[in-house]
């Protein structure tokens, strides 16, 4: 039981990225966390089979989120955390893709720290790498982009944040958590100068079963997103780069996109 571990000789926090979903892209490094995991906090989109590497006797407690309602606070997950450790458990906590991109795993080192306590972090493969090569699709590329940038769609609202110049040719723009705000988010890059034909792409579920990458024009993005009834999880990507990929549902030719606007 958790209550009999040593403080003095065990306790400390695993951070762990779990990647975007698929179990094997687990790195070794996270694997050998959870096997000495006492406790598992996890996030809600973890799949089970991730959990299986934690050793039988392991707790798991589930801390999933959903848009708008969470089952703790962030300030509870984090005193959660820190209890179990001052009772000499290892945990393990595990968050999908990087802890560190739109993780808050910033966040939750400053609370283990602020309490005294170990704390270690094993990186994760973050969701847009993970889902852009589930898609055949470089977020960089010689001919297409020689920058990207990552954004959240939905911290402090949209209207707060300045994405100027991070999006048109030569570019690339990933946007997480953007699905509910999709139609939005096209307005706000349109307003601000970025083409209405510039290419986008809806990654949803990547490198899980029944994933899909749907492609089509920014002007189209929140229709096509409505349309597909697109659920999370899934990211944004926009850019010349959404053109690439899959041929089965491969975006229409640069000639074609302008007559399609025409």
């Amino acid at each position: 039981m958790v209550s009999a571990l040593d403080p003095q000789s065990r306790g400390k926090v695993i951070l762990v990225g779990a990647g975007p979903g698929d179990p094997e892209l687990l790195t070794l490094k996270a694997v050998a966390a959870l096997r000495e995991a006492d406790v598992v906090v996890h996030d809600g989109l973890i799949d089970p089979r991730v959990l299986d590497h934690a050793p039988a006797h392991a707790q798991r407690i589930s801390v999933a989120k959903q848009r708008s309602r969470h089952t703790l606070p962030q300030s509870a997950i984090n005193a959660l955390v820190v209890a179990h450790v001052k009772i000499g458990a290892v945990v393990v906590r595990l968050k999908g893709g990087d802890p560190f991109v739109f993780g808050r795993g910033g966040e939750e080192v400053e609370a283990v720290r602020a309490a005294g306590l170990r704390v270690e972090v094993v990186p994760g493969v973050s969701a847009a790498l993970g889902c852009a090569a589930d898609a055949f699709m470089p977020l960089t590329h010689r001919d297409w982009s020689s920058a990207v940038s990552f954004v959240a769609g939905q911290c402090k609202g949209l209207s707060d944040q300045d994405w100027s110049g991070l999006a048109g040719v030569g570019r690339t723009l990933v946007i997480y958590m953007g699905i509910a705000n999709a139609g939005a988010i096209a307005d706000k890059l349109i307003a601000d100068g970025v083409s209405p034909a510039l290419p986008v792409a809806v990654i949803e579920r990547g490198s899980l079963p029944g994933s899909r990458a749907m492609r089509t024009l920014l002007t189209d993005l929140g229709e096509m997103v409505r349309r597909e009834r697109v659920k999370s999880p899934a990211i944004i990507v926009v850019g010349e780069v959404a053109q690439l990929g899959d041929a089965e549902d491969k975006l229409l030719t640069l000639a074609a996109r302008a007559e399609a606007l025409a």
